[in-house]
């Protein structure tokens, strides 16, 4: 299986950004996805750029893909949408069905955020050009099994493998909110955390991610430990979400795995120290989402209680 680094979720500034980018050229990793998916008003970057981090990361033996944003709210938002699917030097990920369409039956990666999750759907994205399908976040180990059965021929599997999953996504920005700004005017609050807003409930138990428009999950998802099912499933490539620290070790941990070099055991033990919170798989087992279940079906229950009376935001400005 492949290795690939999925596009970045947080805003850092573009000096961090540029040099994070330089040093994957030296990771083991096969497939980079670049590009601005969560807010057009974040612009450290912007897509000439982006077509310039692809340049240099296709010079290292990389295959970089140009990803679209997943809500789009302006018409600056469909001009980049049309420049990054006409770019024609790049491999495009579509993010929504408006990004398919664009591409007009050229070949493009079927993002995670398309839903797709019966043969019916997968056989009419095939049918629009896509080469490739990331499994949606919420699927499980059952569903995977079932739709690799029925995926057409040709068509590869791509699942999001480790980080924090992106859920939702709103026309509202909760970090602009959480600041008391509004979103037009939002001081480009999201730069302050660089792995997202931690959301509470008020007994302080782990509950969401805030990041902008986009809204997470709390902890840290991570198939170290189906590697190997996943490769017994057919799965093609397994993709590594960015994050702002000891991104390198977390990719080195899957490659020693995927090598046989190491044990998802032991390679699982020098994860946990690196993530910006705590482990879950539950959407793979078909639990719940925020369940650790290790090897012999031992479960770490990390859910809220369900009798919560709300959450809270907490913030480190």
């Amino acid at each position: 299986m492949k290795i690939a680094l999925g596009p970045l979720q947080y805003y850092w500034p573009r000096v961090t950004t540029l040099e994070f980018y330089a040093a994957v050229c030296d990771w083991p990793v096969d497939i980079v996805y670049l590009g601005e998916t969560v807010c057009s008003r974040r612009h450290e970057l912007r897509l000439p750029d982006w077509i310039e981090v692809a340049d240099m990361l296709a010079e290292a033996g990389k295959t970089p893909v140009l990803s679209t944003q997943v809500l789009l709210e302006s018409g600056n938002d469909l001009n980049t949408l049309r420049k990054i699917s006409e770019n024609g030097r790049y491999a495009v990920e579509a993010n929504d069905m408006g990004a398919v369409h664009r591409m007009q039956g050229r070949p493009f990666v079927g993002g995670p955020f398309l839903n797709v999750y019966s043969k019916p759907t997968l056989d009419v994205i095939a049918g629009q050009g896509a080469v490739r399908w990331v499994m949606p976040l919420e699927m499980g180990r059952a569903g995977l099994a079932q739709l690799q059965q029925d995926r057409p021929a040709g068509l590869q599997t791509e699942v999001f493998a480790y980080g924090r999953m992106p859920l939702a996504f709103s026309a509202r920005c909760f970090t602009a909110r959480n600041r008391n700004f509004p979103k037009d005017n939002c001081q480009y609050v999201c730069m302050d955390h660089p792995d997202g807003l931690p959301l509470e409930t008020k007994e302080s138990q782990a509950f969401l991610t805030i990041n902008g428009i986009q809204t997470q999950s709390a902890l840290v998802y991570t198939l170290i430990h189906a590697l190997d099912e996943l490769r017994g499933l057919g799965v093609d490539v397994v993709r590594l979400s960015p994050q702002s620290q000891h991104m390198d070790q977390v990719v080195a941990a899957f490659r020693a795995v995927l090598d046989g070099a190491e044990t998802a055991d032991e390679a699982h033990r020098k994860l946990v120290p690196l993530m910006p919170a705590g482990p879950c798989n539950g959407y793979w087992h078909g639990r719940a989402g925020l369940d650790m279940v290790l090897p012999g079906e031992v479960v770490v229950s990390q859910a809220p209680d369900a009798r919560a009376p709300g959450v809270k935001a907490r913030s480190a400005a």
